[in-house]
């Protein structure tokens, strides 16, 4: 797909014209308020704010409550509402524009028909500008059956059309035929290289600890970028304002609790919240030494402190520290931590002019040892990312948002270090660091012509800098490959310029809406990505080795058009959406046969670099209201790599391509104490190479592969779960309990997770045998699978 940036600026030059002559019309100035919840003084962020008659010019507040909302005429009725509060309406007069008034909203009794899994304006899936937006509230993906009924917020996501997943229990998204790493997870606007535990099984979200979950896979606004497929932005919750609250679990294989409160007064609050497994203390209990000092286990901790200095400004500190560590016996070792740390000033320049600054510093490392008299060794690696945002956003009437600001970004990828232990025969490893500095700059603007049509503009531009320390390769003939004698080096200085690389970023969206519940929406994007994994694994693992853009590994790009229908019916109670969307990737990777990337400094002689194309049509039948809650979702799509020197140059499928894909969510009230909960997915089996037969080599028969990639495929995937739940629903109890009851793989299916093509003794899959001498052997397939019919049981709290 071929884009014209001076087409694109001519298009904003008529769009800006158009939006300044509505800039300056006449106002009677704006109204600021504070919502907020009556029992506990705690703000409510995300609460509707508009006048009674200009409903779809409204505002929602802020994470703080607070909001501004511009006004036309006075005297008028201000109607405030949230999901599972009473309306507030109150009669707005001119005096009232000096005043900072604060709106207590009343939790309402809710009755079984009045259940709502959404916390959101109800038509809201409607009027916004967002396609390929996914909200989760956290008490839904709370009340989903969970693997060990360990809730999970990454494998939630995996429920939403165009999200796939790498295998068997795994929290590894694939969003609309993307990889992996181009998914940008975030805490508190700070990146998350690796958000998983147990090798993906689990992921580093404790759902206690979290306020609101925002999936971007379309539309992205221009004030975020670096990866190409998704946004999954993560806010850690504040806390309250009047007392100490808790909560938490105590489940199959790991318990959580969760603290929040006031920290001096009541403009300072804390909240903190642990997580553990204990897997390896049951390993205690075995009488067998070599299982009974086995290590198995992962912690998380996570804490966030906000402050209100005045009317105007807040600051809030937020930190995130988890670590996994797999021990066997004392002979290996294998652990790996994140450390995420985030500061945000939010202040109110003015009535219409506010500023956002954000600092942060994330850190991920690993590191594994083999403790071998002859081959023991210390494998470590670390990189972090440490980046500054400043965002300005204007409004100065109900039917024009503006904002802009810049993005610095710091990549500090050290050197992989394999360290051979005193009197190990093995040779020591080190590789060269990796460094880039990314300086963006970005403005966007949203604007209603008229009470149908909408839209929202904005630009992004990328200027990126692969800096020293570091080394380059010169290759003979200039193109680096197994083959090509390295001919020199260059030593760059720190921070001297190795390689530089720009891009413009355009995006641009629509909505027309067709009626108060049916509406049209298109977009546009453009991202590049500037920091990729080079792997074989698609489902990720904790040494995955990153790779910054460079001399030889240019930045990935991606255009990407959908088109959608959004439809709600029943007074709001159901949405229905289709999107259909088509995705351009240049300058992809992949690995080339047999290559070998983890302990290489000449990387890119292992990698090759082509096009990608993804496809596919999404439909969202969703029901909000209701005792029965829930949704249903089915996907077709497609996903293609075209390479020269992979599958013979011919366009292949990689292993996440998944062309039909079904989920069901339905969570049930039977009263106020009982409820229950199932999911069921369906995938198309992910593309795999089968062998096609087998060569002698050491009077062994080894497999034979096609050159072409990933052909086959493994059956298709299927599973139900299935959760009950026993609540104590006497809210003035001090300490309330319920039990929740899930099993997962109801029906026990026996999933693939892997296939081992080998050679099978006396068709009983041993090796050998100590009654007698092995009599025969025949190649064979061996399938592993990992859980089939799991139970568990958690006891969750609140005090």
């Amino acid at each position: 797909m071929r884009f014209s940036t001076k087409a694109f600026f001519a298009f904003l030059f008529l769009f800006s014209s158009l939006l300044f002559q509505n800039l300056f019309a006449q106002e009677k100035g704006v109204f600021k308020g504070l919502v907020m919840d009556v029992e506990n003084s705690s703000p409510l962020p995300g609460a509707n704010v508009y006048w009674e008659k200009n409903p779809q010019s409204g505002v929602v507040t802020q994470t703080d409550g607070t909001f501004s909302i511009a006004v036309l005429d006075l005297p008028a009725r201000l109607v405030i509402s949230f999901i599972g509060y009473e309306t507030s309406i109150r009669d707005i007069t001119q005096k009232d524009l000096d005043k900072d008034l604060k709106f207590y909203l009343n939790p309402e009794e809710m009755s079984l028909q009045e259940v709502i899994i959404q916390e959101r304006r109800p038509d809201e899936n409607v009027r916004n500008l967002e396609t390929g937006k996914a909200r989760v509230p956290i008490e839904t993906i709370k009340n989903i059956p969970a693997l060990f009924g360990e809730v999970d917020l990454l494998r939630s996501l995996q429920l939403l059309p165009g999200v796939q997943t790498a295998g068997e229990g795994t929290t590894g998204l694939f969003v609309r035929g993307g990889s992996a790493d181009q998914n940008l997870v975030q805490i508190d606007g700070a990146p998350v290289y690796n958000p998983s535990h147990f090798f993906g099984f689990f992921s580093v979200f404790n759902p206690d600890a979290l306020d609101q979950v925002e999936m971007y896979k379309g539309n992205m606004p221009a004030s975020f970028g670096g990866r190409l497929s998704s946004l999954i932005d993560v806010s850690l919750k504040e806390g309250n304002t009047d007392q100490i609250h808790g909560e938490g679990g105590i489940g199959t294989i790991s318990s959580r609790v969760t603290l929040d409160g006031p920290l001096f007064s009541d403009k300072s609050t804390f909240v903190i919240s642990a997580r553990r497994t204990y897997a390896d203390v049951f390993l205690k209990v075995f009488g067998n030494e070599d299982i009974r000092d086995n290590q198995l286990n992962f912690h998380d901790i996570s804490g966030k402190l906000s402050f209100r200095l005045s009317d105007r400004d807040k600051i809030t500190i937020s930190s995130y520290q988890g670590r996994d560590f797999l021990g066997v016996n004392d002979e290996f070792g294998l652990g790996w931590s994140n450390w995420v740390t985030a500061a945000k000033w939010s202040r109110n320049i003015s009535d219409q002019l506010f500023f956002d600054l954000d600092a942060y510093h994330s850190n991920y490392n690993y590191k594994i040892e083999i403790n071998d008299p002859d081959n023991g060794f210390e494998w470590k690696n670390k990189l972090s990312e440490s980046g500054m945002k400043a965002q300005w956003t204007f409004s100065k009437t109900s039917n024009m948002q503006t904002y802009w600001g810049f993005h610095s970004q710091l990549y500090r990828f050290t050197p992989i270090e394999l360290l051979p232990l005193e009197n190990s025969g093995l040779e020591p490893i080190t590789t060269s660091s990796k460094n880039g500095l990314l300086n963006n700059v970005f403005a966007g603007a949203t604007y209603h012509f008229t009470p149908k049509l909408s839209t929202e503009v904005g630009l992004r531009w990328g200027l990126y800098n692969q800096v020293g320390a570091g080394t380059d390769y010169i290759y003979e003939g200039g193109i680096p490959t197994p083959e090509a004698e390295v001919l020199d080096s260059i030593q760059y200085s720190k921070f001297e310029n190795m390689q530089f690389y720009q891009g413009l970023e355009p995006r641009v969206a629509f909505r027309y809406l067709i009626n108060e519940e049916l509406s049209i929406k298109t977009a546009y994007n453009r991202n590049f990505q500037y920091v990729q994994i080079a792997s074989n694994s698609s489902a990720g693992l904790p040494i995955d080795r990153w790779i910054l853009a460079g001399t030889y590994v240019p930045p990935i790009r991606s255009d990407q058009i959908s088109v959608g229908v959004f439809k709600n019916f029943d007074e709001n109670r159901w949405e229905l959406s289709i999107e259909s969307y088509y995705k351009d990737l240049r300058n992809i990777i992949d690995l080339r046969n047999g290559a070998q990337v983890l302990f290489s400094d000449q990387v890119e002689t292992e990698i090759l670099t082509g096009k990608g194309w993804a496809y596919g049509v999404e439909a969202l039948l969703r029901k909000n209201v209701g005792n029965t809650t829930g949704w249903l979702a089915y996907t077709w799509s497609r996903t293609w790599r075209q390479i020269e020197g992979i599958s013979e140059g011919q366009k292949y499928n990689p292993r996440y391509d998944r062309p039909h894909d079904v989920t069901l969510v339905l969570n049930h009230e039977f009263n106020a104490k009982w409820s229950a909960g199932v999911t069921f997915v369906y995938s198309t089996g992910q593309a795999v190479s089968f062998p096609i037969g087998t060569y002698p080599v050491d009077n062994q028969e080894l497999p034979l592969y096609s050159n072409y990639r990933n052909q086959d495929r493994f059956p298709d995937y299927h599973r139900m779960d299935a959760s009950v739940t026993l609540k104590n629903p006497n809210k003035g109890r001090k300490w309330r309990g319920s039990w929740n009851f899930s099993v997962y793989n109801l029906y026990g299916r026996k999933n693939p997770f892997a296939y081992e093509f080998r050679e099978i003794y006396n068709d009983d899959f041993r090796y050998g045998a100590d009654d007698g001498p092995i009599t025969s052997t025949k190649q064979g397939i061996v399938m592993t699978y990992l859980f089939t019919f799991l139970p568990s049981i958690t006891y969750n709290f609140q005090f």
